[in-house]
């Protein structure tokens, strides 16, 4: 019998895909982190049941993940898709500044959630530029990028304005609200670099109550007085509430990064930290307190920040290499370093919790592996699955040389488990 029976979504909807005819899926001999071998059926875009290997038989595709961990898909809390992969058309050798051209940002924002989705982030928020010269067109480009996504990935833009104080910031602040208007699903922007940054968190913070929609600012987070009185405005909003990268925090004296973590705590916002490098220039390079936020009760979410861009030339928008730094660098069980780009990353962005248990959501990650640990460290292979669909695919084959030989190409390979009936023990 399965271990883990079917139950009542929490949102109580349909899912359009479910008991739609060759939408089963069974994916068979994975294991778990609590070291259980379970096959997993999908249907639709929730997960049926969950049972002991061989135990689910069933009509439909199966998915041999013997010799996989099988786990819930992290998302990526921030990410610029409208910046990614610049780098290398910006250098000093380069023909000119990066195309802004609407169909090369969709294309490159396309092409980063592809690259993200490959290593597991079946959802990703994405911090969009408006105002100023490119008004609402790197905004547009995201969209589409977003639409041809679907099925894919699921893709958010954050309107993330310059300046909203003053004779400057007036037009965007109406721009701000015709982008939300457009899809913007959330609001955004970076209060640093204004000249009234209390203004601007204040301006943020009216909008998203206007229009119900959850808040994501930047910011270094190195002013413990203008953190106090964000966190003070903060508490009241019923919306969701994000601040990072906070590598600020870092460099706080130890009282005041402590009094300003209880702060953020008591008001519910949660830090995303980028433990992969900023989103600025090399002098806020670093990441946020990771253990102090969380021993004050802050929800910590992980992800990548600038991808291949000017900020940050490199990069591999690789949610399990976040999780290895947080493991790594900041001391964090690979559980809790897991859960950062996980579940605190999912509930960052307002999503569902998903567990590996029936009735969940189907945003499922299958990595080469036998521990949370080892995956961490060696993720080469690895099968995304979103909405119940296998949407992505990475294998990975170490070849040896045989030393004793002439030197020929007859590699050893890196071993598979024996073949057998899928679903076997």
């Amino acid at each position: 019998m399965p271990d883990s029976q079917p139950r009542q979504p929490d949102d109580h909807a349909a899912d359009a895909t479910r008991g739609q005819e060759g939408s089963a899926l069974t994916l068979c001999g994975a294991r778990l982190t609590d070291g259980r071998i379970v096959d997993v059926r999908l249907d639709g875009s929730r997960i049926e049941a969950v049972g002991t290997a061989g135990s689910l038989v069933a009509p439909g595709a199966r998915v041999d993940l013997r010799g996989h961990l099988l786990l819930p898909a992290p998302a990526e809390p921030h990410a610029h898709s409208d910046t990614a992969l610049t780098a290398d058309g910006a250098g000093p050798d380069a023909p000119g500044p990066p195309s802004q051209h609407p169909d090369d940002i969709q294309r490159r924002a396309t092409e980063a959630a592809l690259l993200q989705l490959g290593h597991g982030a079946t959802a990703l928020r994405s911090h969009v530029r408006i105002g100023d010269i490119q008004g609402l067109g790197a905004l547009q480009a995201v969209l589409q990028a977003r639409r041809s996504l679907r099925g894919l990935a699921d893709l958010t833009a954050v309107a993330v304005p310059r300046l909203l104080t003053g004779v400057a910031g007036a037009g965007n602040l109406a721009m701000l609200r015709d982008a939300l208007k457009m899809g913007a699903g959330a609001v955004g922007g970076c209060p640093d670099l204004d000249p009234d940054p209390t203004g601007y968190a204040e301006a943020v913070l009216e909008v998203a109550a206007e229009r119900g929609c959850p808040v994501d600012l930047h910011t270094d987070s190195d002013d413990p007085a203008r953190l106090a009185r964000f966190a003070a405005m903060a508490g009241g909003m019923r919306q969701g509430v994000s601040l990072g990268p906070c590598a600020g925090l870092s460099r706080l004296p130890a009282e005041a990064a402590a009094r300003a973590a209880d702060q953020l705590a008591t008001a519910g916002v949660t830090v995303i930290c980028l433990p992969q490098g900023g989103c600025s220039g090399a002098e806020h390079r670093g990441t946020a307190p990771v253990r102090l936020l969380r021993a004050a009760g802050v929800r910590v979410a992980a992800g990548s920040g600038a991808l291949r861009d000017l900020a940050n030339p490199v990069g591999r928008g690789d949610p399990l290499e976040a999780a290895f730094l947080l493991a790594s660098q900041s001391g964090l069980r690979a559980e809790q370093a897991y859960a950062a780009v996980s579940a605190e990353a999912r509930r960052a962005m307002g999503l569902p919790e998903v567990r590996v248990e029936a009735g969940f959501p189907a945003e499922l990650l299958a990595v080469r592996g036998e521990q949370l640990t080892g995956v961490l460290s060696l993720a080469y292979s690895r099968i995304v699955v979103h909405r119940g669909r296998v949407v992505a695919r990475t294998s990975a084959v170490r070849e040896y040389c045989d030393s004793e030989t002439d030197g020929s190409f007859g590699l050893p390979r890196q071993g598979r488990p024996d073949s057998g009936t899928c679903g076997g023990p």
